[in-house]
């Protein structure tokens, strides 16, 4: 907002003007006066010191820092260093995936030699067919054979769940999977399920050499996909349109990365239902790119422009810019008439223009959708192509429509391109892909050169199995073709990496609560990170999380990400800003970052580590008798003199079942205490031994200091402490009952704010439990109040545990006005204000004039001496006292930092499914002609696949003049913005007045030392008149993203080191081809009748 246009301004008094306003008399009742600065310090010390004193008191911090250094014989002091840390996890990455990339070799090379070997069968029918259909459940799916024979191709199976798999799952066979609208009796789809039913025994050979395999997959270019171990095929609502070939890690394996601008002709004779196909097309085609890919669109008639005016040259082909294209293709509109020339010369000029802008620098391509010309361009393709051919030009002939398609096949095929026509819905999916065949041939002619393991962005698997990584492998078609090799792709391998397979590699509890492990991609997209954690569930698109949107970005963490991305190692110390597990809070903190590149990948990995975690405790309790001894803290016997006890849910034993029952969990982990032998490598005794030490330490504590506290004369519900190994004690035992935290420490706000910030950290209750009403009833809403505890071991700092107290938030709040009065201050005595005397109102007698509030440093409210507050405890401030909240904001008390999140979940929006059409021709023999069966299996297909296009398209083809981004309903992806306030490092005492013209209202604002908290007094009559920005905490969708600001800020990448679009053996020959139709009824009906024909 600028500072002209405020119509409320903040002004601060100073000297004689202050001290003459503070000291005057209060206009709402006779005698009283608003508190002068040294009255209201006092009150913020007297509140200070309670608070020191009694959580020193009950919680006992003194007395465990004691306890630490008693038990000092049972532990070693081990020390973190980075540069090995990360050294290590990265080679042990290496190792990993080196395992996977070589069952990808195997794989790769069995396919190509059995698919060479393969004899083709023209007369092969369904019925000669055995194997695993996993869709073979699903409702929709069409029926076989007639009455009661069963089509053999149908095998039934029996499945067992396996965890690791998030399945039931078969090993002994595969599955295929073909997506719904290609017809799997077709002799295409025969043979391919023939020669790839070999593939099992490999499958299941690489699964017994490496039973850490997950997934394994043959992406068939025909369409079909199969997968070991078998499982049956999951499908939101039964409605599945998945197709391999529109997946990120097919299209990534199956050519390199593409410069590509879509023209896109708006002339007037495109209208209507071909708008309509174009717009659908364009959108399909900007979904075949990745983020290795580089974009832009235009639309031409008379003239070309880009139809995002701010993209002047190609852009990254990521989410958010391929958003933005779709957006701006929605709005485009038919009018004039048409000029290839212009078109041409636009998107020529975007591919070969030398300028130093980010692109692939691969495959150069230009594809023109068009509904017919008899223009074709030639001296454009002499100016700029022409004898070289260095850009392919790919065209679409679209909707229905009389006009010669001779040019643009003559376009296509004179520039190593390929020719298209999609004349209705049901072609748009398989000609907007059929482009990667093409892109593909170079890549077979290079042979072994080619063969790279490449390694996906993080995305969602389709069955289920949660965040993973994939690595794939181009299959080549090394048959011959008359005299030349075939220059085809066969498909891809793909091998699955579950992200908890690599986060297993990673040291996790030695770094502390605060330290991580993560890892980016050349893109600076994240494969590892804590807040690496969508939203959303089965998101259709990559999880790409840049490092800098995953954490608060600085010019710091830049050069970090650059030098990552470079593949150089390095090392840092900065001071940065972190945002809590919530996302709530913001705190300044030191970190030091780590990094070195993972060999045989592009990835590179990192550590980050806090001051506090350069040593880790490390518990050495090999002598039986003692840690016989200790476990005593861990009995359920302990509870009621010593408090409940909560056990982080961590592996400490292979064997060990985790349970969401925390009570369950510890009855688990102490049987399974009673059967291991020390020596045993299925547990992890570090783990256990830092856990069992810490519990008798925490066990201590309890029963030397908590047991004689009376709890309720201090105001408190509970005690607790939380430590570094996994412990959590609540005293007293009943307390456990209402304990709602994260019963790993590492997971929640309280411990690991703690650890970062000194003193004692406030925070409000949630809103959920002041909504109980049996709760807010009985008065028992506690205010978690946690400090860490700093231990001196030798002359080395640690912070090895957090306690804490839960503080009864009815008896606090009176505490908080007796703290803030005058009523006993020995200054004034217990005298009330009345006419007959002036004095200062304080905020227990005045709370009708004075406004007295606790806020913490994310602007949320803690106390307030309004009756009517105990319902607003817990809010943001702004939706407490929007004017004041605004005033401090304004007068930079408080700072706010906006982050913006690019993959939240969104309401139901359409979107495009990844399903595809028929794929080449079949033409039956003429047994097939006369077989009643082929003819019954055939239609039945047809009609199946049309009402399937009915249902999935309906809202399309019922839409007026605006079409949506795709066909079909579903949750998906958008940029959301949420704003965290946190203290600034300014003075920490304010008076202000707040002068909004025709009202004023005095407020002072003082910081509570060694606390969170904002002691804030204020008179009690709002400046309703000013206009003022409401400050928000709440994340809401973010829909004004500026292109042009997008842009600006595109980030440092890098793309494949290698590229392969040309090969001098190439024959462009095959370039498409097809012919006009009448679009009259008959036809249509025709095509209707020999749709199924059209088969793979």
């Amino acid at each position: 907002m600028a500072i002209g246009k405020r119509c409320c301004s903040i002004v601060c008094l100073v000297s004689v003007q202050m001290v003459l306003i503070l000291s005057a008399s209060w206009p709402g009742a006779a005698g009283l006066t608003f508190p002068q600065q040294y009255t209201i310090m006092h009150w913020a010390r007297r509140i200070e010191q309670e608070i020191d004193r009694v959580f020193q008191q009950i919680t006992g911090a003194q007395q465990l820092k004691g306890l630490y250094n008693e038990e000092r014989r049972q532990f070693s002091l081990v020390k973190n260093q980075p540069r090995k840390i990360v050294e290590k996890v990265a080679s042990d990455i290496e190792k990993l995936l080196a395992k996977k990339r070589k069952a990808l070799d195997r794989l790769a090379s069995e396919a190509e030699r059995l698919q060479r070997e393969h004899l083709w069968q023209d007369g092969i029918k369904e019925l000669d067919m055995a194997y695993y259909d996993s869709k073979a459940e699903l409702d929709y799916y069409p029926m076989d054979g007639e009455g009661e024979v069963e089509n053999p191709s149908h095998i039934k199976l029996e499945f067992v769940y396996d965890p690791n798999f998030k399945n039931n799952v078969n090993y002994s066979y595969t599955a295929v999977q073909i997506p719904t609208d290609i017809y799997k009796g077709a002799p295409v789809i025969l043979n391919e399920l023939n020669w790839t039913q070999a593939l099992e025994k490999v499958f299941m050979e690489n699964s017994q050499e490496d039973p850490s395999l997950l997934w394994q997959a043959f992406g068939s270019a025909t369409g079909v996909t199969r997968y070991y171990p078998a499982t049956p095929w999951k499908a939101p609502d039964k409605i599945d349109l998945y197709d391999v070939r529109r997946r990120p890690w097919y299209i990534q394996g199956a050519s390199s990365p593409k410069d590509m601008v879509i023209l896109v002709d708006v002339s007037g004779s495109v209208s209507g239902l071909t708008l309509k196909l174009i717009k659908a097309s364009v959108m399909e085609m900007l979904d075949t790119l990745s983020d290795d890919d580089y974009v832009n669109v235009a639309r031409f008639n008379e003239k070309a422009e880009a139809v995002v005016p701010c993209f002047k040259h190609l852009v990254q082909a990521n989410v958010r810019n391929k958003k933005i294209f779709k957006d701006a293709v929605q709005q485009m509109q038919a009018k004039g008439t048409t000029d290839y020339k212009s078109g041409f010369h636009f998107a020529f000029n975007q591919l070969l223009n030398k300028t130093n802008v980010p692109r692939a620098n691969c495959n150069k391509i230009i594809m023109l959708f068009t509904d017919g010309g008899e223009d074709r361009a030639q001296d454009v393709f002499m100016q700029y192509n022409w004898p070289n051919k260095t850009v392919r030009v790919f065209t679409f002939s679209v909707g229905q429509h009389n006009y010669d398609v001779t040019p643009l096949q003559w376009i296509a095929c004179t520039n190593k391109g390929y020719y298209f026509e999609i004349r209705s819905i049901c072609a748009i999916r398989i000609n907007t892909q059929e482009y990667l065949d093409v892109l593909g041939r170079p890549m077979v002619l290079a042979g072994s050169v080619a063969k790279q393991v490449q390694w996906t962005n993080v995305y969602q698997d389709a069955l289920g199995l949660g965040m993973v990584v994939t690595g794939t492998l181009p299959v080549f078609n090394l048959t011959m073709d008359g005299n030349s090799q075939n220059q085809l792709i066969l498909g891809v391998m793909g091998v699955d990496v579950h992200l908890d397979e690599i986060k297993r590699l990673t040291p996790r509890y030695n770094l502390g609560a605060n330290g991580y492990i993560f890892a980016i991609d050349p893109n600076g997209y994240l494969l590892l990170h804590p807040n690496l954690q969508p939203k959303l569930v089965n998101l259709p698109e990559p999880v790409t999380l840049d490092f800098l949107d995953a954490e608060v970005e600085d010019s710091n963490k830049e050069e970090i990400r650059r030098q990552m991305i470079d593949g150089r190692p390095g090392e840092m110390k900065v001071k940065t800003l972190v945002k809590s597990v919530d996302e709530q809070y913001i705190d300044d903190v030191y970190r030091s970052y780590t990094w070195t590149s993972i060999n045989g990948t592009d990835y590179s990995l990192g550590l980050v580590l806090p001051p506090y975690s350069e040593y880790f405790i490390q518990a050495d309790l090999s002598d039986m008798m003692i840690q016989l001894q200790y476990i005593q803290s861990l009995l359920p016997s302990s509870f009621e003199s010593s408090g409940h006890l909560f056990l982080a849910p961590r592996e400490y034993c292979k064997s060990l079942h985790l349970s969401d029952n925390t009570t369950q969990f510890l009855e688990n982990f102490l049987l399974l205490m009673v059967h291991i032998s020390p020596d045993s490598d299925e547990c992890d005794h570090g783990l256990i031994h830092n856990l069992i030490l810490d519990s008798r330490i925490i066990g201590q504590l309890a029963s030397r200091v908590w047991k004689n506290k009376d709890l309720n004369s201090y105001g408190f519900l509970a005690v607790f402490a939380s430590t570094n190994a996994g412990i959590t004690r609540v005293f007293p035992n009943v307390a456990a009952e209402s304990w709602d935290e994260d019963p790993e420490p590492f997971n929640t706000n309280y411990y690991r704010r703690s650890l970062d910030n000194k003193g004692y950290m406030f925070r409000a209750p949630s809103r959920s439990a002041l909504d109980d009403p049996a709760a807010a009833e009985n008065g028992t809403v506690g205010i978690l109040v946690s400090s860490a505890v700093e231990v001196d071991l030798g002359g080395k700092l640690l912070k090895p545990s957090v306690v804490g107290v839960k503080l009864d938030l009815e008896a606090w709040v009176d505490k908080f006005k007796i703290l803030a009065s005058n009523v006993s201050d020995s200054r004034q005595g217990s005298h009330k204000c009345g006419p007959s005397r002036s004095c200062e109102m304080d905020c227990e007698v005045n709370t009708d004039d004075l406004l007295c509030y606790l806020i913490d440093d994310g602007g949320f409210l803690v106390m307030s001496n309004q009756r009517d507050h105990w319902k607003k405890i817990g809010l943001f401030f702004g939706d407490v006292d929007p004017y004041l909240m605004h005033a401090l904001y304004n007068n930079s008390i408080f700072n706010r930092r906006q982050s913006y999140h690019f993959q939240s979940a969104c309401e139901p929006v359409s979107s495009s499914h990844t399903g595809a059409a028929p794929r080449g021709i079949y033409v039956p023999s003429i047994a097939d002609v006369l077989s009643v069966a082929w003819w019954t299996s055939t239609v039945a297909w047809s009609v199946t696949q049309q009402l399937l296009y009915g249902l999935v398209y309906n809202s399309w083809l019922f839409r007026d003049d605006v079409l949506v981004d795709g066909f079909e309903t579903r949750e998906s992806s958008c940029v959301t913005i949420q704003s965290q306030f946190y203290f600034t490092n300014t003075t920490n005492s304010y008076n202000v007045l707040q002068d909004c013209g025709n009202c004023s209202r005095l407020f002072h604002a003082k910081r509570i030392e060694n606390t969170n908290l904002l002691f804030v007094v204020a008179e009690t009559l709002p400046c309703s008149s000013c206009e003022i920005e409401r400050l928000t905490q709440i994340r809401r969708e973010f829909q004004e993203e500026n292109p042009c600001e997008v842009l600006s800020n595109a980030r440092y990448r890098k793309g494949p080191a290698s590229c392969f679009d040309y090969s001098a053996l190439e024959n462009a020959s095959e370039c498409g081809r097809g012919c006009a139709l009448q679009s009259s009824i008959g036809v249509l009906l025709f095509i209707q009748l020999i749709l199924p024909l059209f088969q793979l």
